[in-house]
């Protein structure tokens, strides 16, 4: 634990899209999150290897994916979807712990920041998911550095 509450380590975050997967990291101590590759997300099987290979390379120290809930703070069919991602993830990287993260407004953000630096809209969708990761993790790292404690919910591994 850092002075500022932090566990150090890296931690990889994700985007779950229908056709994309976002990819970021940060640095072992959480201060800065950059983004990693956008990953096909259409194979499932195929993205989860490739997931795989990215922890091998990274060694996070958790895997943050991405829960998409509505402003009111419920759950749809899209939170349904990530969370069935989420649990045959954490099966694939255990014993890595996976653990799911409030992502209200990422892509948003993401794209607004991608407009103020000037990237195009046609140029900015190879890139939009990485920049929502990106903005996961820094959410989720500002969390643990206010509470103390790891960000979001835990996905227990169904045995």
């Amino acid at each position: 634990m850092t002075a500022d509450g932090m566990r150090r380590g890296r931690r990889l975050a994700i985007d779950v899209g229908d056709a994309r997967i976002g990819v970021a990291s940060c640095d072992p101590d959480g201060i800065l999150a950059t983004p990693v590759e956008t990953v096909p997300g259409r194979d499932v099987p195929a993205a989860h290897r490739r997931l795989a290979q990215l922890v091998g390379e990274y060694e996070p120290i958790e895997v943050l994916v991405g829960l998409p809930r509505s402003l009111s703070g419920g759950e749809g069919p899209a939170a349904a979807k990530v969370r069935a991602f989420a649990q045959q993830l954490a099966r694939v990287l255990a014993p890595v712990p996976v653990r799911l993260v409030d992502e209200r407004m990422t892509t948003v953000t993401a794209g607004q920041g991608l407009r103020a630096s000037g990237v195009t809209a046609r140029k900015g969708r190879s890139v939009i998911d990485q920049a929502a990761a990106v903005v996961i993790l820094q959410n989720a790292l500002e969390t643990e550095r206010v509470s103390g404690e790891a960000p979001g919910e835990s996905v227990e591994v169904a045995v």
